[in-house]
């Protein structure tokens, strides 16, 4: 994972500075820096939509009575698409647009969910098999008495 992240902190600022210069070569540096800006403005504008719809999405899931986990996780992921659309860069945008579109965050919602619960289960299996009382029930015994003041 450590390895991972020293790659991509390395790669991608390479790529955006490569792809800044062929479109600033391309289109000239003026140009290149309004399409910069305005890809932030018009992806700020749409997170601002997502999230609030997500929020509300939160809000009908928790009337009902269901736990709001996709949409708190594609919450997650539009905090990630705004970080991404609020760098300078035309690779950190493509990223956070594909991020902004619902059907796309939702899956990588979903696969995220999905291994999250996998990796609860494997590791609640594990604990249970490696106990030697696995087969016992956990029900506690007792007496109480309520104390009126």
């Amino acid at each position: 994972m450590f390895r991972l992240l020293i790659i991509l902190f390395l790669t991608v600022p390479l790529l955006e500075i490569f792809l800044l210069l062929k479109v600033g070569s391309l289109i000239g540096a003026l140009w290149t820096i309004f399409l910069v800006v305005l890809t932030a403005v018009i992806g700020a504008s749409l997170l601002r939509m997502q999230g609030i719809s997500t929020i509300h999405r939160i809000q009908a899931c928790t009337a009902r009575g269901e736990p709001p986990a996709i949409p708190m996780i594609e919450g997650a992921f539009l905090l990630f698409a705004g970080a991404l659309l609020l760098t300078p860069g035309f690779f950190t945008d493509i990223v956070g647009f594909a991020i902004l579109f619902p059907p796309f965050r939702q899956y990588l919602a979903l696969q995220i969910l999905s291994k999250g619960v996998w990796l609860a289960a494997n590791t609640q299996q594990q604990h249970q098999s490696g106990s030697p009382s696995s087969t016992e029930s956990h029900t506690y015994n007792g007496e109480y008495k309520k104390l009126d003041e």
